[in-house]
């Protein structure tokens, strides 16, 4: 599949679209088109070159990232999660490695109380600003859509988790702060650990497809994920958070199929699932934690 796909280029305007600050009215009038026009762009239709450039410098991305030449960079959370539910729409298997596992292995609770989470971690001047809960709002919209493609389609996944994250995790409860009343502190800790029991359950049930792995030895501070497609694969970089001390706000993320970045991390997933801890064991070992935990 051409890395300039006029499917692809659609995909990536959606993505932008999605994190920018503009209406698809405002969009349509600044680049001089159609509303519709914008909507067939999306949807694959190729626009012309001079509609791209205006697009892009409306974003403020450069246009070999719109166009999905070398590295995509996205400053956007919104921009950067619709394109990883792009590519999971699409791919037969994926390579996960975060801090705790996949978000599309966490239960239906775990959105509840990430929600709750990035809201009291915000700085106090955005506690009740409308446009920041507005655009946390659609953040969450996204990743949901991303939970449930994945519930309809179960691509094949290999996830590799550190350890000493999920016990992080465990000891300070699922919370964007500590500045907590010791009751909710203890609430939040319990939906932690139902959290760990849900991977626990997923390690001892093996669901087909799921192939989970617990690194207790040093891990990458960089979270990555691999899509493999049926003709390409894609590498994405994150630089945000989704657990106890969420980030949703700053960072920028990265998106390549450069072979040579595809290999070096293929390479490093099977170096850390030979060295993981699995099925029983790992099961086994959570289950220490969780007692050490209480």
């Amino acid at each position: 599949m051409s890395e300039l796909s006029p499917k692809e280029i659609g995909q990536r305007l959606k993505a932008f679209r999605l994190g920018s600050k503009y209406s698809t009215e405002e969009i349509a009038a600044r680049i001089g088109v159609s509303r519709a026009a914008l909507y067939r762009y999306e949807k694959g239709d190729p626009p012309k070159l001079e509609a791209l450039e205006s697009i892009a410098e409306l974003f403020g991305v450069s246009l070999p990232s719109l166009m999905g030449v070398g590295v995509e960079y996205i400053s956007s959370a919104i921009s950067f999660f619709e394109r990883m539910r792009q590519n999971e729409a699409e791919s037969e298997q994926l390579s996960v490695m975060f801090g705790l596992v996949s978000y599309l292995l966490t239960t239906d609770e775990f959105d509840e109380y990430l929600e709750i989470a990035i809201r009291e971690g915000l700085p106090a001047e955005l506690q009740d600003d409308q446009e920041t809960l507005l655009h946390i709002a659609d953040i969450l919209a996204v990743l949901k859509e991303r939970k449930r493609g994945y519930r309809q389609r179960c691509p094949s996944m290999v996830n590799l988790a550190s350890a000493t994250n999920i016990e992080k995790f465990l000891r300070n409860g699922f919370v964007g702060t500590f500045v907590l009343p010791e009751d909710i502190l203890q609430e939040r800790r319990a939906v932690a650990r139902r959290e760990v029991e849900n991977v626990i359950r997923l390690l001892e049930e093996q669901p087909i497809g799921v192939q989970i792995g617990i690194l207790v030895d040093s891990v990458p501070s960089t979270h990555f994920q691999i899509f493999r497609q049926s003709e390409r694969s894609t590498l994405c970089l994150s630089p945000y958070k989704l657990c106890d001390f969420p980030n949703v706000r700053l960072g920028v993320g990265m998106l390549t199929s450069a072979p040579e970045a595809l290999e070096l991390h293929h390479r490093m997933v099977i170096e850390l699932w030979g060295r993981a801890l699995k099925g029983r064991s790992a099961a086994d070992y959570l289950r220490k934690m969780l007692e050490d935990c209480k």
